[in-house]
């Protein structure tokens, strides 16, 4: 994944957690979340950071596969052809 496509994610994941979070009332005005506040309503973990992690541990779990399953086979297969 790239630096560009990264951002688009993480735009896209803000738009909708604002519209899941909705707007608050602050001062008799209705206020929609900053980025902050939505960061801390979702723990610090954005979906680009997900998808990462979640790369690594698909990765870890064909590692420790045994080498004749054809899901390692086919996975190796592909990385050597890039």
């Amino acid at each position: 994944m790239n630096k560009s496509t990264e951002e688009t994610l993480i735009t896209f994941e803000r738009k909708i957690l604002r519209k899941i979070f909705g707007p608050a009332i602050e001062d008799y005005q209705w206020q929609i979340k900053t980025n902050v506040e939505l960061k801390k309503l979702c723990k610090d973990v954005n979906i680009g950071t997900f998808i990462k992690l979640h790369r690594l541990r698909c990765k870890g779990h064909r590692q420790g596969m045994d080498d004749a399953r054809n899901t390692k086979k086919i996975c190796e297969a592909n990385l050597h052809q890039k």
